[in-house]
């Protein structure tokens, strides 16, 4: 039998070109080797967005994108995580054994007290619960998660071990955090920074709906410098998130030539960024294009939104019922 792998996804943005290089390629990798559940993760973005106008749309975006670029469902189990009660419900039972003291310690719960003091809720504070029930509910041994997400995977082996150990049984086996292998590729941002990210705001992402017409606008923006001072010095940071960017989606012939224009001091930075907005341009056209002719088929993201929950309540019923077993509760 294959392991399980578990993994969620917020409808709160759009995909954007950090995501695909990302995460998404892993998740394709994960579909042929493991038996792989994918959440579209409503209920986590309550904890941040908890009065959104179009949640509804938010979510089939997101199945519409995933799909699009090839998730399958014959494949791999995706549904949307309020399509599964049992989630809710084991989320409640972990919840009775989980401290408020450990709770309170968490890394992100402190930032989100920094970052949001208006908003501190219930939700935020028991949200390494969720993510546990999440894991838990399909008994979850593989979950790819990054580095900020450690800490809630290590709480998630804490609280399985624990109703384990209060409840003398063995119901949980211990998530593991999980690569498919191939080192993710870091997709830098456009304003000069770090990665790709939706956080520091739209001129500093690419996202894969984007107009040939805003994306040529953004790149042609993107942050850059006053040039080499003198042939054969080093580039900066800025530049080579651009060429960065070139090496995702640019011939190797291209990124050569640009790369010997530094090394002599005569590059021309406009030059460039031209370049990169049309091969950037005919990367995004068929991705675009996928998404949106599987956001117009709304009967079809219906099915697949019923069936995936169909296939994610078999495997959630058949523990919770166990749970509800171990606790003193009937079966459902």
């Amino acid at each position: 039998m294959k392991e399980i792998v578990v993994s969620g996804i917020r409808p709160t943005g759009k995909l954007h070109l950090g995501n695909y290089f990302g995460a998404f390629k892993n998740f394709l990798t994960l579909q042929e080797e493991f038996n792989s559940y994918f959440f579209i993760a409503d209920y986590h973005s309550l904890t941040t967005h908890p009065t959104q106008s179009d949640m509804a749309g938010s979510v089939k975006r997101v199945l519409a994108e995933y799909i699009a670029l090839g998730l399958d469902p014959e494949k791999c189990t995706i549904y949307i995580q309020s399509d599964l009660p049992e989630t809710a419900e084991l989320y409640l039972m972990l919840n009775m054994n989980a401290y408020l003291g450990e709770l309170e310690r968490v890394t992100s719960f402190k930032d989100k007290v920094r970052s949001q003091p208006n908003n501190i809720n219930a939700g935020l504070l028991t949200y390494p619960v969720l993510m546990a029930a999440d894991i838990l509910i399909h008994k979850g041994v593989k979950v790819p998660v990054g580095k900020d997400q450690e800490q809630h995977l290590e709480m998630a082996r804490t609280f399985g071990n624990r109703f384990n150990r209060l409840y003398q049984t063995d119901i949980f086996p211990e998530p593991q955090a999980f690569s498919a292998g191939k080192e993710l590729v870091k997709v830098p941002g456009l304003t000069g920074g770090g990665k790709m990210s939706k956080s520091a705001g739209d001129a500093d992402t690419i996202y894969l709906d984007e107009s040939a017409e805003t994306l040529k606008k953004k790149i042609m923006r993107a942050v850059s410098d006053s040039g080499p001072t003198v042939p054969g010095a080093p580039k900066s940071q800025p530049v080579q998130n651009l060429f960065d960017l070139m090496s995702l989606v640019c011939k190797t012939e291209t990124i050569e030539f640009f790369d010997q224009e530094h090394k002599n001091g005569s590059i021309r930075y406009g030059d460039l960024k031209k370049q990169l907005a049309a091969d950037m341009e005919n990367f995004i056209a068929p991705l675009r294009e996928k998404i949106q002719d599987t956001l117009n088929n709304e009967k079809r993201l219906d099915e697949i939104a019923k069936f995936g929950a169909e296939k994610a309540r078999k495997n959630a019923r058949e523990t919770m019922n166990a749970v509800r077993e171990a606790v003193g509760f009937k079966k459902n």
